[in-house]
């Protein structure tokens, strides 16, 4: 076998990986559009890491991250977003509280907790004498929770390609207001989200989780609802999935539906426009 064919042959079975498929067949085309690269294999390659070594992190490793998120696009050229590089035992310690108790969040070597920033937007305006009426709008959040998930995105991609892995932390918008408080936030800053970062721990083994198929996220031209085989078939490749990884096999298709299913189970965040409004934030 040819070296260009057994490296084509990897990035199929890497492809299949990502949808939870035993082989590649039913998805490597006769003519490939694009040849496996680094950068392919490590976005296909992701995984969630919640068990970190104790190798310590490179000396420069922050700036570099924050240079590749400053690399991602930006809406309007505003970066309308900024990130707290948590280091501090304690202060983790009481943000991983915050955050649904998740061990994780304390014991990674390094938290960045990514804002939606509009506070540095009105100091501007403040001193040029202009009143800043449209950062009062929903659409500016948005703006800044966008830039702040582009900028984590690309620093993921950063840190995956050094070796690094990584957790988004999304129980971060758990308590809010108490989030800001711990990183003494100004008004109009919100935490969207945290990010865990460290070393793999290589004693514990974890497996790129599968997603749903294309056809069932892919829309050509206009919106198609998916067919009901296709969950069927998902919730089959998650039981393979959590076997493999000793975890309830539960597929997909019902917890998803019991996050949704109300207030109840969104952990504190159906609170969130109301802790949005006391943190500063118009939402008009």
């Amino acid at each position: 076998m040819s070296a260009d064919l057994s490296a084509e042959r990897h990035w199929w079975q890497a492809v299949a990986a990502r949808y939870g498929l035993a082989s590649s067949d039913a998805l490597a085309p006769t003519a490939p559009a694009a040849r496996p690269n680094a950068v392919l294999e490590s976005l296909l390659a992701h995984r969630s890491v919640r068990a970190y070594s104790d190798r310590p992190l490179p000396a420069d490793l922050l700036q570099t991250l924050v240079a590749a998120g400053q690399s991602a696009s930006t809406s309007s050229h505003l970066q309308a977003w900024s990130v707290v590089a948590v280091e501090d035992a304690a202060r983790k310690a009481r943000l991983a509280a915050l955050a649904g108790r998740q061990g994780h969040v304390a014991e990674a070597p390094l938290l960045l907790v990514f804002l939606a920033d509009l506070s540095r937007l009105r100091g501007l305006g403040t001193a040029r004498g202009l009143p800043g009426d449209g950062l009062g709008y929903l659409e500016s959040l948005v703006v800044g929770v966008a830039d702040a998930a582009l900028a984590a995105q690309n620093m993921v991609v950063a840190l995956e390609s050094l070796g690094l892995g990584c957790c988004y932390i999304g129980a971060m918008r758990n308590q809010p207001e108490a989030v800001a408080q711990e990183l003494r936030l100004p008004p109009e800053c919100f935490a969207v989200f945290g990010l865990s970062i460290g070393y793999p721990d290589p004693a514990v083994d974890s497996a790129v989780k599968p997603r749903l198929p294309q056809a069932m996220v892919l829309h050509r031209d206009t919106y198609a609802a998916p067919a009901a085989s296709g969950y069927a078939e998902f919730d089959e490749r998650m039981k393979t999935f959590q076997r493999g990884q000793r975890m309830p096999e539960a597929g997909w298709t019902a917890p998803a539906a019991a996050r949704v299913r109300g207030p109840d189970a969104m952990s504190g965040r159906h609170l969130l426009q109301a802790a949005l409004k006391r943190l500063g934030f118009g939402l008009s």
